[in-house]
């Protein structure tokens, strides 16, 4: 039962942006994609979502949402979901904890024409099933291809099949297991980016 000094927030009398900001401080921590894609005209993109997750074992099926722009942005279309529907193609890089000057580095809000990759000081990989490079730095990368765009309120669910994975020796535990400690991913907590350790064991759940 809740307590007597819990707060309430009936939604359909708040601030839209008030209700974000409860969501993303509660559903923490949340795993962060960090989407490489190419546009139409060849200029290499980088951006990190943490609206991101699994949505089927099989096929192989990540999703991540993308919001509108923001700041300079606003009102525009996020680059990374325009180059999604122009090529059908994209990788989800996963970052380690060394890399989260970089990761916020490609967050920027910049123009279209902006190479992240460049920005950031990051090496485009070729990838191995799709035309979109991976970023060589990152120790784990799904190649994806797109499966279907979905609309929610202000904004885009893409769903994607993974074709293919490349996952480093450092943080590869053999049996097609990732060595979590090893790969020290980042996730967003709030406003913030940080780790997930120390972590914790316990009985049930899913098997890995």
């Amino acid at each position: 039962m809740p307590s007597p000094d819990a707060h309430s927030f009936l939604v359909s009398e708040a601030d839209p942006h008030a209700i974000y900001k409860l969501m993303v401080g509660a559903v923490t921590p949340r795993p962060i994609a960090w989407v490489s894609s190419v546009s139409a005209t060849g200029v290499l993109n980088l951006a990190p979502f943490s609206f991101f997750t699994v949505a089927s074992r099989n096929p192989p099926t990540l999703m991540v949402s993308i919001g509108p722009g923001v700041e300079a942005r606003t009102g525009t279309v996020k680059d990374t979901l325009a180059n999604i529907r122009a090529t059908k193609e994209y990788v989800i890089n996963i970052a380690g904890a060394s890399l989260v000057s970089a990761l916020a580095t490609s967050g920027a809000s910049v123009a279209a024409e902006v190479d992240e990759f460049v920005l950031a000081g990051l090496t485009p990989e070729p990838s191995r099933q799709v035309g979109v490079p991976s970023v060589q730095e990152a120790p784990v990368a799904f190649e994806m291809v797109l499966d279907q765009i979905i609309n929610v309120g202000t904004d885009h669910v893409i769903l994607g099949r993974v074709v293919n994975v490349r996952v480093e020796e450092a943080v590869y535990a053999g049996n097609h297991k990732i060595d979590v400690a090893a790969l020290a991913p980042l996730a967003s907590v709030a406003d913030r980016f940080s780790g997930i350790t120390p972590m914790y064991v316990a009985n049930g759940g899913d098997s890995v």
